[in-house]
């Protein structure tokens, strides 16, 4: 049970950087190219950070199980 849980942790801390960073650079480019309103500009990088926050969390939570 215990690498199952580490592997499933693994892939979910994965996909939680990946999408924190596809929604920090989504943000960065509606703010280049268009004018985006400042609610979806703050909606961008509000999501972003918080996915790269419960990446660190569940990778704390990773080790600690181990």
């Amino acid at each position: 049970m215990q690498n199952t849980f580490r592997t499933l942790a693994s892939i979910a801390a994965w996909v939680l950087f990946l999408f924190g960073l596809a929604a920090l650079a989504m943000g960065m480019v509606r703010v280049l190219f268009t004018a985006p309103a400042l609610a979806l500009v703050s909606a961008y990088f509000t999501l972003g950070v918080v996915s790269l926050f419960l990446s660190v969390v569940v990778m704390r939570l990773r080790k600690d199980v181990s």
